[in-house]
């Protein structure tokens, strides 16, 4: 991998705009630098926002990203976002039982970690994590009104992490002088969701709060448990822009999350469980110039994620885990109108990273806080050229310097062209990634000061195509190459493995650059208007990710599906109503490296209907798991069976 040549190709590709800054602007406008503002918070799907950190029509896009909107989102009517995003072609996701637990989303083969998650424009991932990674299990809809998945390598504007892709969430934003919606449903397993939020907007001031609270019984998470293992999560979010002038705006906006989890042992049942609390708040200054062709914001973002795992059948210290994880960055993004093809991308970042953990025990009750912490200072731009009618380049290039690890400078590259009055579109793009090692890999009780980052490359070629006015077909082609990627060691006792031994004292294991790995895959795609009532939309993924080094290589990546599957067909009666049924395959996945313990594939039918008692108010259920099928998403842990649940829906 010439990752020098590459970064060479990327800034040539920003040189080469350069004869366009010449010529003769009229009237430009540049897009907001916002992915969570009034445009990310948009109900048109043709509108991405996540790939270039501003708002671009689809057809201008070289990546593969697709739009969940508000109206998709209540159409599926799926409380767990992760259960969301694995409807989407290229995603996967592990549960450790139901939801609550630990959950990892997994797109294109790439780890859990190697995705960056996005609330209203502030990343989540969780310095205190095993690997940095963001835990899906306590991530429910609440108050979302889209969700981009941008996959493939993107670190040139969303930095380290964003390797396997992008998800960016988004919270409602109003659009009346005063608008508020209250959701309530119940059903298996003593489940019980409400959601509400009101506010408003008028030419100076837009602002909304909303609530929520989730309630569930919950199934044994350990396969074969006879105890449930229940779940309690309550929200809240809130989001204000206030219009000083026409040219200057303030945001301010803040997501907060409290879950309690029941969970069992990898073998056997539990009294254990966790609290999670977790806080996003972020404020940012908007301000245009240059009569809206150059557009700035300068914003700071905060999260605080605490994590305390309890175990009462150990009286002496029930407390068995406390960890925190906190990141402080100040950014600035600027997007300016150079000329009607040429539009820019930039800005500044400066990220602290903060985490504390420890394991109490019986033996141990009040050890000493492992810690850990980060600076990272990055600098990145990207330009946007449409060369003429259709034809759109885009190059940027990231320069990163970590306090650990020094000087990094990636690029990317990509070219969208529309084709056949916009029927055909070519899409193909080319990235690099780099991921320095997490806090807790560096500093945890498993840490490895020794860790070298990961450096990963990337590339895709696909086409789209719309058929009669009524048919989009898709088909994309993705290639990953990974090298130093990092894995948890496990420890022999007893060892001659000096780093399993701290101090003088023995460990279970350490993390360490084990692995190269290599991921191909195939992404099809479609979705057809059969007539005005009837849409049928499919998905499939054939993804191969192994392993491309020591004694495991040639092997699966473990808990990958190499083919995965979704379909839905829905249809409006002429009396209001709507049904629907979407089907999931997942194939067979591979519990360890060496590819000797099988989780078997399975398949998911859901049923859905509605039905709008007027303008105001909706009635709504479905049928989870409508086959009650019997299925494993790891090795040994419970998922749910067949579950009823109605609710309704009020909007004013």
């Amino acid at each position: 991998m010439n990752r020098t040549a590459f970064a060479t190709l990327a800034a040539a590709s920003l040189l080469a705009a350069a004869p366009a800054f010449a010529a003769e602007v009229t009237d430009q406008q540049a897009s907001a630098p916002d992915v969570a503002g009034r445009a990310g918070a948009t109900a048109v799907a043709d509108v991405i926002v996540t790939a270039n950190r501003s708002a671009q029509p689809i057809e201008r896009v070289g990546a593969s990203v697709t739009v969940l909107t508000q109206a998709a989102i209540e159409a599926r009517q799926t409380p767990a976002v992760a259960e969301l995003l694995a409807q989407t072609p290229g995603v996967s996701f592990t549960r450790n039982g139901g939801v609550g637990t630990t959950t990892g989303v997994n797109i294109r083969g790439a780890e859990s970690q190697h995705t960056v998650v996005l609330i209203d424009g502030v990343k989540l991932n969780d310095p205190s994590s095993t690997q940095g990674g963001f835990n899906f299990g306590n991530l429910l809809v609440g108050d979302t009104a889209r969700i981009e998945i941008l996959r493939g390598a993107q670190s040139t504007l969303w930095g380290s992490q964003a390797i396997g892709g992008v998800v960016n969430i988004v919270t409602a934003e109003p659009t009346e002088a005063l608008q508020g919606s209250f959701d309530a449903e119940a059903g298996a397993r003593g489940t019980t969701y409400f959601r509400g939020g009101v506010g408003g907007a008028n030419d100076r001031l837009s602002w909304r709060l909303a609530a929520s609270r989730y309630d569930t019984d919950g199934f044994s998470a350990f396969a074969k448990g006879t105890e449930d293992d229940g779940y309690t999560n309550t929200g809240l979010s809130g989001r204000l822009n206030l219009k000083i002038t026409d040219a200057v705006s303030l945001d301010l906006r803040s997501v907060w999350s409290n879950g309690q989890n029941d969970f069992d042992a990898f073998n056997g049942d539990s009294r254990e469980y966790g609290k999670t609390k977790e806080l996003v708040g972020y404020a940012g200054l908007n301000f245009d110039l240059l009569d809206g062709r150059f557009r700035n914001r300068i914003g700071y973002a905060y999260t605080d994620t605490n994590r305390l795992n309890y175990n009462p059948a150990t009286a002496a210290q029930p407390l068995t885990f406390d960890a925190a994880g906190e990141n402080r960055r100040w950014e600035y993004q600027g997007t300016f109108a150079v000329t009607e093809t040429l539009n820019t991308t930039f800005g500044i970042e400066s990220e602290r990273s903060e985490m504390r953990t420890r394991s109490p025990s019986s033996f141990n009750p009040n050890p000493a806080f492992a810690r850990g912490e980060a600076d990272l200072d990055s600098a990145y731009a990207q330009v946007q050229w449409t060369v003429l009618d259709g034809l759109t380049l885009t190059g940027g290039l990231r320069y990163d310097d970590h306090a650990q690890y020094g000087h990094n400078l990636l690029g990317q590259v990509a070219v969208a062209w529309a084709l056949n009055d916009g029927d055909t579109v070519v899409r193909a793009s080319w990235g690099q990634g780099f991921r320095a090692p997490g806090l807790y890999e560096l500093y945890s009780e498993y840490g490895n000061l020794t860790l070298q980052p990961e450096e990963f490359d990337s590339w895709e070629v696909g086409i789209e195509q719309r058929l009669f006015d009524r048919a989009v077909v898709s088909a994309t082609y993705f290639n990953r190459q990974a090298d130093n990627e990092i894995r948890y060691n496990g420890c022999s006792t007893p060892s001659t493995d000096p780093l399993c031994t701290v101090n003088g004292v023995g460990r279970w294991g350490y993390y360490r650059n084990v692995q190269k790995t290599e991921a191909q895959g195939v992404e099809l795609i479609g979705r057809v208007d059969v007539t005005e009532r009837l849409n049928l939309s499919a998905n499939y993924t054939w993804t191969d990710a192994k392993s491309a080094s020591g004694a495991t290589d040639g092997k699966r990546l473990t808990r990958r599906p190499e083919h995965m599957a979704n379909f839905a067909a829905d249809y409006a009666w002429p009396v209001g109503l709507k049904t629907g049924v979407a089907v999931r395959y997942v194939g067979e996945t591979f519990n360890n490296d060496a590819n000797t313990v099988v989780v078997g594939e399975y398949t998911l039918v859901d049923i859905r209907a509605s039905y709008p008692i007027n303008d105001n108010l909706e009635v709504y259920g479905r049928i989870e798991n409508a086959l009650d099928e019997e299925y494993q998403t790891v090795l040994n842990y419970g998922t749910p069976g067949q579950g009823v649940f109605g609710g309704v829906r009020v909007r004013f």
